[in-house]
């Protein structure tokens, strides 16, 4: 008998897969993806990792479930200590941060990601902003990059609002290169940027040069489907794969701790309903 896995549970797999173990690793506030994919990477291939909760800094808390907010003292449950938000700038900037998450409402070819406002010139659309994402894109030594967003489909102009963009109109969270070329390594920081990004239509790695570049497929997205919902033409890797699939022991790990699917909030309808078998 075949066993499945939703779309949601996939994309919080291949987030959790870009955990190595014995990573000290935060995500702030906002996404139960994330979240969840670090839970998973805890209980599974790294052991060894040092999870720090979102909005009350626990260390290695074990939440019995997931709110449906991050600033939930629940998800501090377990914890056997916590920071204050300066210990954690410190640990940034001292280089033993090793991993965060990332993501906006734009996201260029180098990995800047963009949550302060849409607008050229002027802004058009104020956004949350970032927090202290530019700090800590610059500090932290690799990032992986998510959007659940991807996918764009043409409104009835026949235009598309690309999430996957040439060029953000406001860099909030550094990537290899500034938007005039000038790439990170002259900048002086002592992290290393964007090492992956997870989307609803695939797995992106960056080429030796920063560019983004596709590394992995889902089974039913295709290259085709890439290109037309990205601004650019992403470098394709000569590895490209088609990712594999989360084990049942993942998925019941994810269903064990969102059992209210706080996940899918994060997801368009329509991405609700795909499926994979495992």
């Amino acid at each position: 008998m075949s066993s499945t896995c939703t779309f949601g549970e996939m994309m919080i797999f291949q987030i959790a897969k870009t955990i190595p173990d014995g990573a000290l690793t935060f995500h702030g506030f906002g996404s139960p993806l994330v979240q969840l994919a670090m839970h998973v990477a805890k209980r599974t291939h790294a052991p060894h990792m040092v999870l720090i909760a979102g909005a009350t800094y626990g260390v290695n808390p074990r939440p019995p479930f997931l709110t449906a907010t991050t600033n939930d003292w629940t998800m501090d449950r377990g914890a056997s200590s916590s920071l204050d938000i300066g210990e954690l700038f410190d640990l940034a900037a001292s280089g033993r941060l090793h991993r965060m998450f990332l993501s906006g409402l734009q996201i260029d070819k180098w990995g800047n990601c963009n949550v302060t406002g849409l607008g050229d010139s002027v802004i058009g659309l104020k956004l949350p902003g970032g927090g202290g994402g530019c700090n800590l894109s610059c500090d932290v030594g690799e990032l992986t990059l998510w959007t659940a967003a991807h996918r764009c489909p043409p409104n009835k102009n026949g235009v598309r609002k690309f999430r996957i963009v040439e060029k953000c109109d406001f860099v909030t969270s550094l990537g290899h290169r500034l938007a005039d070329g000038t790439p990170r390594t002259k900048l002086g920081h002592i992290g290393n940027g964007p090492q992956w990004l997870v989307t609803d239509l695939g797995v992106f790695d960056f080429d030796a040069s920063g560019h983004l570049r596709l590394h992995a497929l889902y089974p039913d997205t295709t290259v085709e489907d890439v290109m037309a919902n990205t601004e650019f033409s992403p470098g394709i890797s000569e590895q490209l794969s088609i990712s594999d699939s989360p084990s049942q022991e993942v998925v019941d790990i994810i269903r064990q701790l969102d059992p209210m699917k706080v996940h899918e909030k994060e997801l368009r309808p329509e991405d609700r309903q795909r499926s994979f078998e495992i």
